[in-house]
């Protein structure tokens, strides 16, 4: 009896097959904090414009699908935990010395 698993399975529990929750009300969040800042500082000029645009952009580009990676999101949440954890790594491989009776 061989069950074979769809490879889009895990997909089936993301919200329309990319995103998770958090990742939506990220996005919603930096759209909505962009919408108050241009209605509160309507931009008069360049700098201003893009000071509101700001948290839509790094929202954006944090819930972007990126290979081999969910989104930007997760593989800075990868690299963050793999440069903050121990970096020993003790091997234990196939040797005489490691056989226990």
């Amino acid at each position: 009896m061989n069950y074979l698993i769809p490879a889009g399975s895990k997909k089936q529990l993301l919200i329309l097959g990319v995103f998770k929750p958090f990742e939506l009300g990220l996005f919603g969040a930096g759209i909505g904090v962009t919408v108050i800042l241009l209605i509160l500082f309507s931009p008069s000029g360049f700098l201003l414009a893009i000071l509101d645009l700001l948290p839509a952009v790094i929202c954006s580009f944090l819930v972007l699908p990126i290979p081999h990676y969910h989104n930007t999101l997760t593989a800075i949440k990868e690299l963050y935990t793999f440069f903050t954890n121990r970096q020993r790594f003790i091997w234990k491989g196939w040797c005489v010395k490691d056989v226990f009776k």
